[in-house]
């Protein structure tokens, strides 16, 4: 994933749940994949949302000032994320960000969990 560095600015970020329901979230970065990771770290903490998909699921990102819109596809943004490491500027980069896409109760295991609190209609589409 490109990584383009800009001035901190508001951004919406939405996306839909494996319920098929579209949720927003506003987030202040500095960069298209920071906005990303905080997205994902607040809607996985919410309990109105339901799990987010990984592969193909979209994340819209749209920058209000000035106005633009990216579309991410979760696969993509995670293959960046776990890709091999440069420097270790970009190695502590993508660990804030990492913890970032996982919420603040993250276990630290560098692999992504499921949210153990997703409701009964898609525990029973996933085979939980």
């Amino acid at each position: 994933m490109l990584t383009f560095r800009m001035a901190l600015r508001s951004c919406l970020v939405s996306c839909r749940d494996l319920a098929g329901t579209e949720h927003a979230v506003e987030v202040t970065a500095e960069s298209l994949d920071e906005a990303v990771a905080q997205a994902l770290g607040i809607l996985r903490g919410d309990i109105w949302v339901e799990e987010i998909g990984e592969g193909l699921t979209e994340l819209k990102v749209r920058v209000k000032q000035p106005a633009v819109e990216h579309r991410v596809r979760m696969k993509d943004f995670r293959r960046w994320l776990e890709s091999q490491r440069k420097t270790p500027a970009e190695c502590t980069r993508k660990r804030k960000l990492m913890a970032l896409a996982k919420g603040m109760g993250g276990s630290g295991d560098p692999r992504w969990h499921a949210r153990q609190d997703i409701g009964p209609a898609t525990k029973r589409r996933i085979g939980v």
